[in-house]
């Protein structure tokens, strides 16, 4: 799983119908400097994956998503994704591991 904050989302003219009901977002993933607030917009450099998200996630929101294969777990059949949203965080600590 990887964190990342919802920045926009996507609207399709149409798509799959296993994808009814839900909708798709951008998501700024999310590293050491957006959890710490080293980053003070919070918005990475990194390349923002469009994720599929039925939990019901907004602008602004962290989430936590999964990439690849794991990502089409939820479905009975195969299909064209590559990123779902698995959780909506509402908080969250990090701290930088230490080097022994």
């Amino acid at each position: 799983m990887k964190p990342g904050k919802v920045v926009g989302k996507v609207t399709l003219h149409q798509a799959d119908p296993a994808f009814r009901g839900a909708r798709w977002l951008m998501v700024a993933p999310m590293g050491e400097s957006e959890l710490t607030g080293q980053n003070p917009g919070g918005i990475s450099s990194e390349w923002s994956p469009v994720v599929y998200d039925n939990l019901g996630a907004g602008d602004g929101d962290t989430i936590l998503y999964v990439e690849g294969s794991e990502a089409t777990q939820p479905f009975d059949r195969p299909i064209p994704l590559d990123a779902i949203s698995v959780a909506i965080i509402d908080s969250h600590e990090f701290a930088t591991p230490t080097q022994s």
